[in-house]
């Protein structure tokens, strides 16, 4: 998102069902650590969207960038004044500091920026939040129209443990399931859900191909990723974790068993800089990553 996302309105949109600071939806983060809320439902989504500001909003977020703005002056200056008295140590904390002033002055540099901007009309009126299990084709939309309307290029949308299979006919918790102990009942739930999911995600896929982006399709122009960060829930195991990847240049049809043991094994962080590399990311290297997913 730092690289990129200044092209767009929104450098990246985080959406997940479990929100705050301290909830279990914790997909997104920022690259100082700091976790990223995520926009928890369509209605909320879709204002973020389409729904212009009103005057009154408007007023206020112009009277607050330019307080920021201040802000950002000052404290530039005494930090300035600052690293030319202290050790080394003492200044490589201070340029860590510096590096976050930066990130927070383009953001708000984006945000002056986009706040003339007409937002993008509204393709249909204003969705109810209903809850998870219901909601999940209209956020793939949401996700979709963002992306046609350019008006992000990166999108993140976590299914967290709040997910909930009373709307499937299922009167268990999805994370007791996941700790299924082998019971074939449990399992059998699992699937049920879990074919839920993976049929929205197939129907997210057809729509990105059915949208024109220039001489190809929206879908080929965007690298889509479903996984999880659990291979087996039910040992909490992160080996051998299901991925699947479409669009983005990447081939079809193909299943691939990465290495998950002894000097060979591949993180899944050799995928996450492949994809960073393929959107243009002048990166050599991301969390545990030993090279590029090949």
């Amino acid at each position: 998102a730092d690289e990129i996302g200044n092209q767009t309105r929104f450098p990246s949109l985080t959406v997940g069902s479990e929100g705050g600071i301290h909830g279990g939806c914790q997909l997104s983060w920022t690259k100082s650590g700091v976790r990223v809320p995520p926009i928890t439902g369509p209605a909320e989504l879709f204002d973020r969207l389409f729904i212009a500001d009103s005057k009154q909003l408007q007023a206020r977020k112009v009277k607050e960038n330019s307080l920021q703005a201040s802000i950002l002056d000052s404290i530039h200056d005494e930090a300035r004044s600052l690293s030319k008295r202290v050790n080394s140590e003492d200044k490589a904390k201070l340029d860590e500091y510096f590096s976050s002033i930066r990130d927070v002055e383009k953001r708000l540099k984006l945000r002056q920026i986009w706040s003339d901007q007409p937002k993008p009309k509204a393709p249909f009126d204003k969705p109810a939040d209903k809850n998870t299990v219901e909601d999940l084709p209209m956020l793939y939309e949401l996700i979709a129209l963002a992306l046609q309307t350019d008006s992000t290029r990166i999108a993140t949308l976590e299914i967290g443990g709040s997910f909930l299979p009373q709307h499937l006919g299922i009167d268990k918790s999805y994370h007791g399931l996941s700790h299924h102990g082998n019971n074939d009942e449990a399992i059998g739930h699992l699937v049920t859900l879990e074919k839920y999911q993976i049929e929205q995600f197939g129907k997210f896929l057809t729509r990105l191909a059915g949208i024109t982006d220039g001489e190809q399709t929206l879908l080929d122009s965007t690298a889509v990723l479903f996984g999880s960060g659990m291979g087996n829930a039910n040992s909490h195991t992160n080996s051998d974790l299901p991925i699947i990847m479409a669009g983005g240049g990447y081939g079809t049809g193909e299943f691939r068993k990465a290495p998950s043991k002894g000097p060979g094994k591949v993180p899944l962080c050799n995928l996450f800089l492949d994809i960073a590399q393929k959107m243009g990311v002048e990166k050599e290297a991301f969390g545990t990553s030993t090279g590029r997913f090949s």
